[in-house]
Parts: structure tokens; C-alpha cells; sequence
């Protein structure tokens, strides 16, 4: 596999700027012409100790990260928001590159980014009977989050973009260094979490349950959040330095892919901070397309998904670069 470690200052917008260390508050970012809108919590600059000594390989050794400021929405994203993405906005589909810098619902569009693809039409109920209103939208591949929120960007001038998994780690354990953001005491996650002793197996309408202290909720089960990173087996890679800051393990493979955060379905071991997951092509087992759909994974009903917005974004060319990868065929 190939393995690409690299800072995120440039590609994914991290870099400090003087004098703009620290994001604003909490804002609500409205798609405009719609009704839709989802709010996002300031997460201030810092460092922390990523991993753990004691958990599962993965997660070691611990290591020094330092993470720059960015904004992360506080719920996992929803259907109520997701399903306009997937089956409202498909005038986007039909715009070239030569159409790029133009006006879509008064938004200007800038130039080089491409159109939204359109998604496949899933075959079975994505929602697999759990609901809709105020649920987490589920079982998305990697590639579909991305285009989300290159649909967010196209919608709004702002770049979205998934988190990386140290800024995931820093931002659920928001100060905290104890096995839970909360502490060390595993009874207590039935206040904090749906996870597999309490959630029915099925997901939860989003923020019933207590948040951490930068005012998120549900990093920790209802459903596993996709990261942008490739995972890695450990952290062997990072050993080396005293401080890494703002790591990312770029993504080259269609498989795997780091998630975090466990799921309605997760023990809980699998909800500690540290804790890492990651994609199966498993999920697809049952897709009956050939190829195999780039935009679902019918058999990750656990999976979704919450966006990072950098304090300071990224040059124009690397927001293309981020948006227009194209997808890896899954046969």
C-alpha cells in the first residue's frame, strides 16, 4: 500500500495564520434556497497525545500531535441534509468545467471545480427501516462523503471536507486524556452514547445524548464517522519525531479507510478515543452491481459521517485537487 504522510498546512487548509489562531464561535451554515442548515463548533488550536498505551496495536505508539484551528459540525450529518445532496441538486450534474465560474442558485461557482457526479440509485433502502428526520445519514462510501461536501462547497463558496483522523481524535477528546472524553468509567457511557448496550441496534436521531466538552455530540457511537486518512496499521511512521503536526495519511487505495468513533453496534472498548476502525470491501459483499457501486456500501449501516471546515482554507488549486479525485472501480 502505498503510504504518502504529509502536513495538511496546504492541502487540507491547517496552516495557521498570525493573529487568526483561534476560530470564531459556533456558527450555522445555511444552504442556500433551502430550508436545510447544520451547525458547526470552533475547535481552538492545540496539541495532545494521540493513541494509547495500553489499547489495541493500532493505536500505538503514542505520539505528540499538534493540530491547527478548524470548525466541526456538531452532529453527524443527516438524512434531512444528505438526501438533499443525493436527489435534489442534480442540475449541478450537467455543468462542464467551461461552466464552472457561473451562478447556481446565486451562488457563484469558482472556476475549475467540477460538477457533482450524480449517485447511483441505490438498489435496496439506504435507511434500512431506521428513519430519516433528524438521523444520521448512513452507509456512504469514502468517495460519496467527499462528493458531499464538494456539493457543500458548490452550495455555499466554503470548503468543506472530512477530518483527518488526529483532528477526529483531538476534537473527541477535546482536552481529555482518560480512555472516554468523560473519564474512565465504561458504565457511564449510556449518558454519552447509542452504542450495543443500549442503542436496540439501530442508530438514534442525532444530540439525545450528552455532548464533550467542545460541544459535540455523538463522536462516540450512534454511527462510525469516515476520516479522510488511509488507515495504517499503526503509528510506527510518526515514531520518529517529537511532534508531528496536523498528520495526514493520504489516501492512494480504494481499501482500507479510517473510521472512528464506533457505532450503534460497538462494545464499549470500541468507543474509547483512541479507538480506530476502518472500511471492509466486506460492505459491498451483497452490491450485485458490476462494478461494484463507488457511491454505497449496503452492508455498513453503521457508517456516516460529520464535515471540518480549516480556519484558513486551502489555495483554489488544491480545493480541485481535494474535490475532482476520481473514484477507484470496485469490482
Amino acid at each position: 500500500m502505498g503510504r504518502i504522510i504529509l502536513s495538511i498546512c496546504f492541502l487540507l487548509g491547517g496552516g495557521i495564520v498570525l493573529g487568526q489562531s483561534v476560530p470564531n464561535e459556533r456558527y450555522t451554515q445555511v444552504i442556500p434556497n433551502t430550508s436545510l442548515s447544520f451547525s458547526m463548533e470552533a475547535i481552538p488550536a492545540g496539541s495532545f497525545l494521540m493513541g494509547s498505551k495500553t489499547g489495541n496495536a493500532d493505536e500505538k505508539p503514542v505520539h505528540q500531535v499538534k493540530i491547527s484551528p478548524f470548525w466541526m459540525s456538531t452532529y453527524e450529518i443527516t438524512w434531512d441534509v444528505f438526501e438533499a445532496f443525493l436527489y435534489q441538486d442534480y442540475e449541478l450534474s450537467k455543468r462542464t468545467d467551461s461552466e464552472a465560474k457561473q451562478k447556481v442558485d446565486g451562488v457563484t461557482q469558482p472556476t475549475g471545480i467540477d460538477a457533482v457526479t450524480r449517485p447511483t440509485k441505490p438498489y435496496l433502502d439506504m435507511t434500512f427501516g431506521m428513519g430519516k428526520q433528524g438521523q444520521p445519514a448512513i452507509a456512504m462510501t469514502h468517495y460519496n462523503a467527499i462528493q458531499f461536501c464538494k456539493w457543500l462547497y458548490l452550495r455555499t463558496g466554503i470548503f468543506y471536507r472530512l477530518p483527518t483522523e488526529a483532528e477526529w481524535e483531538y476534537a473527541c477528546r477535546a482536552g481529555s486524556a482518560t480512555e472516554y472524553y468523560y473519564g474512565d468509567d465504561a458504565p457511564a457511557l449510556g449518558e454519552y452514547a447509542w452504542y450495543a448496550d443500549n442503542s436496540e441496534d439501530k442508530t438514534h436521531k442525532v444530540g439525545q445524548k450528552k455532548p464533550n466538552a467542545f460541544g459535540l455530540y455523538d463522536m462516540i457511537g450512534n454511527v462510525a464517522e469516515w476520516t479522510y486518512d488511509q488507515y495504517l496499521p499503526d503509528y510506527t511512521h510518526r515514531a520518529d519525531k517529537d511532534v508531528v503536526e496536523d498528520p495526514v495519511t493520504v489516501p492512494t487505495e480504494l481499501y482500507p479507510h479510517a473510521v472512528r468513533g464506533g457505532s450503534f453496534k460497538s462494545t464499549a472498548a470500541e468507543l474509547r478515543s483512541a479507538a480506530r476502525g476502518f472500511s471492509d470491501p466486506m460492505w459491498k459483499q451483497l452490491d450485485p452491481q458490476v462494478p461494484k457501486s463507488n457511491w454505497w456500501f449496503p452492508e455498513a449501516p453503521f457508517v456516516g459521517m460529520r464535515v471540518v471546515r480549516p480556519l484558513n482554507p486551502p489555495p483554489l488549486e488544491d480545493i480541485i485537487k481535494y474535490y475532482n479525485q476520481k473514484p477507484i472501480e470496485d469490482f
